[in-house]
This record gives structure tokens, C-alpha cells and sequence, in this order.
């Protein structure tokens, strides 16, 4: 066999086992993360990496993604199939070898696949293994094939089953509900996110999503089909939908330098947040990395240079530092790495050194050559530069106010603050609580052991269109950095936050359950976001849900946070039971508030996450921008249901 044909087959010979998968079920958090709602979700990103390796290789452009009515997902391709002769080593299908063995696949045979997505390499063997039932049907050299499996088991061997002219293969699977015990449903919006993001990032393949759970009037399934023909220019333009640019185009380019293929795309809008999206292999990287590095290296060195020759900086008397060149910037990078080792707390930092040059190589040539050919955008994004430094030495003071005044620097806490008695921060609360009138219930309410209330004055300020040193400047604002007794950061790197002197491992947002209480929860979530997202990642934010209705008839009473809870309890009482609408948490007293709100044995609380950080910078950038759609939709949308402390 040639070299050249041989560098293009993919047969039984390709599939390379490198362990077995017997811990799997044991111990699934240590391959999927969790068995919650991410790894729930987490399964779909594994079987669609296989088709997104098959669409890498040049050999599949569609791929199908099924939420069916009984919440399994059906995954289909046009790729080549997956091998089904013998596996010279196993003595099985090659098909069974991928599906029982953990690491087993083509991803791992340099001559099958140059660069393939997936963090782990567990593949599809480990959603076999955390699945109740999947099948695999391959089409392949005119022939169907199937073989089925019990919890990772094959339940026979795999079998023809008839002939076709297509290629291809579909994995249907139903996730094991004594694994998943959180929940088993999917989240449409969730997966979409997901693969309209896997869209942008392999241009050219068309990817569609539908859910068979809800049809439309017209009788068709909810679903969308994602396709993008420009790749990166069209996910910066999506992502910044809701911010003003300042420069006429998006800057792109691609290439492969060092056999490392990397692409680019990034414009300067308005704003004065900086939102860069790093990806390897389609994973996203939201720790960094080196080529976040290179990237860095290359913008800074090349606008640096260009702002000194222009003669604009003459005046400016401090140096410009590297954040003044990404404030106002959105930019995602994405390279393709053969062996990417990853590090980090949560294994998504690249740590392969030979990418930072040529990334910043790519990205100095890309920005030279825009610069050179749009010389009024230069200048506009110099000014902006400029601006930028202006403010930031004016954070730099404000932020070194904020310093002073927290527990470290000895300024004691906020005056507002009723704390609570217990030291231990894994097991205290504080409350975020809207008006002075709701704070006063809730500290008469709450258990003074290790619940504590931050009364917040009105609507804080909107963090989205504010400058950073007026964030800093703003009382309420400071009050929480005060109370949280957490440090802000250093100059060059105001976003890290040093979480271990955190003074409450439960920060809750109580707000009225109406919409301006929605709207000072979503304000205080963009501050979070924006300025402490270490917190949310950490799973330290939660949002109260306080009841909407008393439903009361004699002694007879019951707490209604919906419509139809209130009616149900109406028909319960005989249907004439007198019924008060809370407006606001003030229209409750003390004890309606600790045993509907606070009470950890019969509360709600609803923990902030965030599944997609792209997605997440556009809703709040929707929300949070000159334009201000529902913010309700999106409180309901982006806080887990759970009941935390049952």
C-alpha cells in the first residue's frame, strides 16, 4: 500500500484501543465533569466531535442533532462511517472497539485525522457507557449496519441490516437515569448554543438542530439550522449584534504558520469591556493560554507601533499598556493543534509553547496590513486607545479607594451590613436585598448564625455602559467588593479576583418578583459577570425566588410562586379562599419571608451558571446595551432550578 493511500484510509486498522472503560460508571465526574446538567448535555458534545473530526478530515458537511420526544439524541453524519471489519487486536468489530473502549478511535491515528476536537479523547465509548440504551447504525461501502448497547455492553454483535446508498452514521442514545439522577431533560437552547457556535468555528458544514418534544402550529418541529460560510467574521458580528462599532470592518484573516492553522477575527466597538474568545480544536479555552499569549503579543506589539509613529501619543503622559489596546475589542481566536496539552483547574489552558509565535506572527501581519489599507479606522481605534489609558489611570485611583476600604486594608465593613455570627465561609450566606424596607424584614427574618443582609440602594449602575473607574466609584458597587471582602486585582489584571478570602460561599440576589426586580437582578448579574465571574464559576451566585401568592382560607394556608399553583390551592380550599398578590418583598413580614425565602429546609434557590461564555457576553450585552429587551426571559432562562439545600 502507498503511503499516499494509506495516509488516506480509514479502516479497522485506524482504531487504536488505549484503555479500558470499566471506571467509567463508577466514576463518571472524572470524563464528563458532572452528572448534572452540564455532563447531562456534555454527552451531545461528544458523539457531534465525532462527526466535527470527520468534517476537520475533509470527508462529512452535515451533521443532525435530535432532541426525540422522550429526551434521548439521535447524532447523524455524512462522514465515512465508522469501520466495521474485524479489529486485528480486540478480535471484534471496529465499530464495537469504539463504542466499549474508552479512548478507543481514529483521533488517535495521526495517518486518519490531522487534528481532532474532544478535550479527553473518551469519545463516544464513555456516552455508551452513562447510557440506559444506544444504538449505532453505520452506512457504509453501500451497506447499513447496526449494533445496540445495554449501559456500554454490546447486546450483539454488529450485524447488516440492509444496503443504501448513502454514507454515514447515526448514534441514538438515551442517558442512564440512575446516573443522571438531577435531571434527563435537555435544554434546546443550551445544544443550540453549542452548535451554532461549532457552526462559526468550521465554516461550511451546516448543522441542525431540531426538537421533536414541541411542534409548531404550522405542524413542523421547533429547530434552526446553523451554517456560516465566513466562519469567525460571522460569529464577531453575531456575538456583537448589540454594540456600536467604531470601525468600518471586521479584521479577519487565516492561515497556517508552523503547521498550526490559525484564525482570527475581531472589531472595536463602543463598549469598554474586552471580550476575546480563545478556541483549540473547537474546545473553548476560557482559561487562555498560549496562543491567547501570541495573540496578545501580536496586537499590542503591532497597534503600539503604529500609535508611535502616528504622533498621536505625544501628549500622553504615562505609558500605554497592553489593556488599553483591548478595551472596546471582541475577538476570537482559533487554532487547530496536532497534540494540544491542556492545563489548568479545569484542563482548558493550552500549555503547547510552540503556538504563542505563530499566532502572533499571523495576527501582526493581519493588523498591519488593515491598518496600512484603512487609515481613518487606525486612527479611531488609536483615539480609542488613548481614551482608554485616560480611564484607566482614573480606575487605577478609584480601584485603590475600593482597596482601602475592604477587610484587608482595615476599612471595615459597610455600614449596611448586618453580618452574621458564624466564621466558617462555606457556611455563610449573604442576602442582596432591594430597599432599605425589604432589608429591615429580612434582617428580622433571617437566622443571624450564618445568614447576613447588603441592603442595596435602588438599581445599581449598569456596568455595560459605564467606564471602569466609574464602577469603582459607585457606592453600592463598592459596598458589595467591601462586603465580599474579596481584593479586585492588580492594575494589568483588574479581573482577577482572589476568591479565597471570599466571606460568604452563597451570594443571593432577593429582589421583588416583579419586572423592576428582575431588572435590578440582571443588573447586579452583569456586575458579577463582567467584574467577578470567578463568582458565578464557582457556583457561589444564586438568585431567591420569594412566592407571588398567599392563598389563605381559615387556618388553612399555602404559598403560590405561579398561576397555577394559586388556583390549585384555590380548588383545594373549596375554591372561595382569600388570595394576596406579594408585589414586593416589603408587602411580607419577617417570618412569610424566612419560611418561603430563607429557610434552607424549604426554600428555592436558583443557581446562576453559565453554560456557553459567548453566549452569555451577547445576552448580557443585549440586555445590558442601548437596547433593552425583556430581562425576565432571561433571569428564567439562565438560573437553574434547584432546590439547593433539600
Amino acid at each position: 500500500m502507498s503511503d499516499e493511500i494509506k495516509k488516506n484510509s480509514y479502516s479497522a486498522d485506524s482504531i487504536q484501543a488505549l484503555e479500558g472503560m470499566e471506571h467509567v460508571r463508577m466514576r463518571p465526574s472524572m470524563y464528563i465533569g458532572d452528572t448534572g446538567v452540564r455532563g447531562l448535555h456534555h454527552l451531545v458534545y461528544e458523539v457531534v466531535d465525532n462527526s466535527i473530526d470527520e468534517a476537520l478530515a475533509g470527508h462529512c458537511d452535515t451533521i443532525s442533532v435530535i432532541i426525540n420526544e422522550d429526551n434521548s439524541i439521535t447524532v447523524e453524519d455524512n462522514g465515512r462511517g465508522i469501520p466495521v471489519d474485524m479489529h486485528k487486536k480486540e478480535g471484534v468489530s471496529a465499530l464495537e472497539v469504539v463504542m466499549t473502549k474508552i479512548g478507543a478511535g481514529g483521533k488517535f491515528d495521526k495517518d486518519s485525522y490531522k487534528v481532532s476536537g474532544g478535550l479527553h479523547g473518551v469519545g463516544v465509548s464513555c456516552v455508551n457507557a452513562l447510557s440506559d440504551h444506544l444504538s449505532a447504525i453505520v452506512h457504509r461501502d453501500g451497506k447499513v449496519y447496526e449494533q445496540e448497547y445495554e449501559r456500554g455492553k454490546a447486546m450483539y454483535p454488529v450485524k447488516q441490516i440492509g444496503e443504501t446508498t448513502k454514507r454515514g452514521t447515526i448514534v441514538t442514545f438515551k442517558p442512564d437515569a440512575t446516573i443522571f439522577t438531577q435531571t434527563l431533560e435537555y435544554s434546546y437552547d443550551t445544544l443550540a448554543a453549542r452548535m451554532r457556535e461549532l457552526s462559526f468555528l468550521n465554516k461550511g458544514i451546516t448543522i441542525t438542530m431540531t426538537d421533536k418534544r414541541f411542534k409548531k402550529e404550522n405542524g413542523d418541529y421547533e429547530g434552526e439550522i446553523f451554517h456560516s460560510s465566513e466562519g469567525l467574521k460571522e460569529f464577531v458580528r453575531f456575538l456583537d449584534g448589540n454594540r456600536i462599532p467604531i470601525i468600518s470592518h471586521v479584521i479577519s484573516m487565516e492561515n497556517e504558520k508552523g503547521e498550526v492553522p490559525v484564525e482570527v477575527a475581531l472589531i472595536y466597538n463602543e463598549s469598554y469591556a474586552e471580550n476575546i474568545f480563545s478556541y483549540v480544536n473547537n474546545i473553548n479555552t476560557h482559561e487562555g493560554g498560549t496562543h491567547l499569549q501570541g495573540f496578545r503579543m501580536g496586537l499590542t506589539r503591532t497597534l503600539k507601533k503604529y500609535a508611535d509613529a502616528s504622533g498621536l501619543l505625544e501628549k500622553l503622559k504615562f505609558e500605554i499598556s497592553g489593556d488599553d489596546f483591548r478595551e472596546g475589542l471582541t475577538a476570537i481566536i482559533s487554532v487547530k493543534v496536532q497534540e494540544p496539552q491542556f492545563e489548568g483547574q479545569t484542563k482548558t489552558k493550552l500549555g503547547n509553547r510552540e503556538v504563542v509565535s505563530p499566532v502572533s506572527q499571523a495576527v501582526a501581519e493581519m493588523l498591519e496590513n488593515y491598518l496600512e489599507e484603512n487609515p481613518n479606522d487606525a486612527k479611531i481605534i488609536v483615539q480609542k486607545v488613548i481614551l482608554a489609558a485616560q480611564a484607566r489611570h482614573a480606575a487605577k485611583k478609584a480601584r485603590e479607594m475600593v482597596q482601602r476600604k475592604t477587610v484587608l486594608g482595615g476599612g471595615g465593613l459597610p455600614g449596611k451590613l448586618s453580618d452574621c455570627s458564624e466564621q466558617d465561609p462555606a457556611r455563610c450566606e449573604v442576602y442582596l436585598v432591594e430597599g432599605d424596607s425589604a432589608g429591615g424584614t429580612a434582617k428580622q427574618g433571617r437566622d443571624r448564625n450564618f445568614q447576613a443582609i447588603l441592603p442595596l440602594r435602588g438599581k445599581i449602575l449598569n456596568v455595560e455602559k459605564a467606564m471602569h473607574h466609574k464602577v469603582f466609584e459607585n457606592e453600592e458597587i463598592r459596598n458589595i467588593f467591601t462586603a465580599l471582602g474579596v481584593t479586585i486585582g492588580t492594575e494589568d489584571d483588574s479581573k482577577a479576583l482572589n476568591l479565597e478570602k471570599l466571606r460568604y460561599h452563597k451570594v443571593i440576589i432577593m429582589c421583588d418578583a416583579d419586572v423592576d426586580g428582575s431588572h435590578i437582578s440582571t443588573l447586579i448579574l452583569t456586575f458579577f459577570f463582567r467584574f467577578m465571574k470567578e463568582l458565578i464559576e464557582g457556583g457561589h451566585v444564586y438568585i431567591a425566588a420569594p412566592p407571588l401568592y398567599l392563598v389563605k382560607k381559615g387556618n388553612k394556608k399555602e404559598y403560590a410562586w405561579t398561576d397555577d399553583q394559586r388556583d390549585i390551592a384555590n380548588e383545594k380550599m373549596g375554591g372561595s379562599a382569600a388570595i394576596q398578590r406579594y408585589k414586593g418583598l416589603g408587602e411580607m413580614n419577617a417570618e412569610q419571608l424566612w419560611e418561603t425565602t430563607m429557610d434552607p429546609s424549604y426554600r428555592t434557590l436558583r443557581q446562576v451558571t453559565i453554560d456557553s461564555l459567548t453566549e452569555a457576553d451577547r445576552i448580557f450585552s443585549m440586555l445590558m446595551g442601548d437596547e433593552v429587551p425583556p430581562r425576565r426571559e432571561f433571569i428564567e432562562k439562565n438560573a437553574v432550578y434547584a432546590k439547593i439545600d433539600a
